[in-house]
């Protein structure tokens, strides 16, 4: 994916220019950070590929760029206060090396910054944008409300589960792809169509994700290993895993996810990953990672673009289906 090295380079450069040095610097210290982390930068490459497949400029886009991933940190930030996270990209995460206020406040100042970021572009393409963009972020949150929500039910459906990712996670990957899309001019049609293309890969990538917080190797991952385990989190997984296992597996991992995490649980999660495995769940989630895939190719391959640059997206979508970090 030399194309895909190319974006995260021109972003990374982009985004080292605009390093915040205004004060305080207790409040812009920890979005610095958080920033410069690192990652994968996904989201922001996908809005300069979603201007470059239909023409546009990668240039023009970086803006629109900046403000999606300064929004996805603010979210992880609060996130991981949420979650009590106390690792992120493998170092602390804001609420551990500040505090859980400083993480507060930092947060919703990126969630300010973002919308500025957005303001760089003329009123004809900044409605379109922020109306987009606004609608995401609206349903990100409604997507965290119902993760939160759905730790402390016992009735959680697969759909539901499936509608909650899309929320939290595929939204914006499905927004970012529009976004450079919009940026390049390309008409509704196709917007609609990349932003689905996104939304599809989206969902692949969150279950990717959930099967990594399993199974993924620490060192990798970025984040702790077992970590939607110790929080009883009703993930793809464990629900595909009741569904599928028999009376001996859906009890003892019932049982299991109704511990509170105390001390050490590499018990828990070792346990939990045997039912995963034994129930066919680990491989039922593959099986719906690949699904979610190819049901985004086939529409990659109805967009109007050359066939370079549908091979170009469907690179992308198999990088996403087998990566391991």
């Amino acid at each position: 994916m030399e194309k895909l090295k190319y974006y995260q380079t021109v972003f990374q450069s982009f985004l080292e220019d605009n390093v915040i040095t205004e004060q305080p610097k207790n409040l812009y210290d920890p979005v610095n950070y958080i920033l410069g982390l690192g990652g994968k930068r996904i989201r922001p490459t996908l809005t300069l590929m979603g201007a470059d497949v239909f023409g546009g400029t990668v240039e023009n886009a970086l803006n629109a760029a900046m403000a999606v991933e300064v929004f996805h940190n603010f979210s992880l930030v609060h996130d991981d206060i949420m979650d009590a996270a106390p690792l992120r990209r493998g170092s602390e995460t804001v609420h551990t090396k500040w505090d859980i206020n400083t993480g507060i406040l930092s947060g919703d100042a990126m969630l300010i910054l973002a919308y500025q970021y957005l303001e760089r572009y003329d009123s004809e393409l900044f409605k379109p944008l922020v109306k987009l963009f606004s609608k995401t972020a609206r349903e990100v949150c409604e997507g965290q409300q119902y993760d939160v929500d759905f730790e402390t039910r016992s009735d959680v459906t697969i759909p539901e589960y499936l509608h909650m990712i899309e929320y939290k996670t595929a939204v914006l990957v499905g927004c970012a792809f529009q976004m450079g899309a919009m940026i390049a001019g390309v008409p509704v049609e196709d917007q609609q169509k990349i932003y689905e293309f996104g939304r599809l890969l989206g969902v692949a990538f969150q279950l990717q994700d959930d099967y990594l917080d399993a199974f993924g190797d620490p060192k990798k991952f970025g984040k702790q290993v077992g970590g939607d385990i110790i929080e009883n989190k009703k993930t793809y997984l464990y629900l595909k895993a009741l569904e599928l296992g028999n009376l001996e597996e859906s009890f003892s991992l019932e049982r299991l996810f109704q511990e509170k995490a105390i001390g050490d649980n590499t018990e828990k999660i070792s346990k939990a990953k045997v039912i995963f495995n034994s129930s066919g769940s680990a491989a039922a989630t593959q099986d719906a990672i690949k699904q979610y895939t190819e049901e985004a190719f086939a529409i990659a391959n109805e967009l109007n673009v050359s066939e370079e640059n549908k091979q170009l997206l469907l690179g992308f979508g198999t990088y996403l289906m087998n990566r391991r970090v």
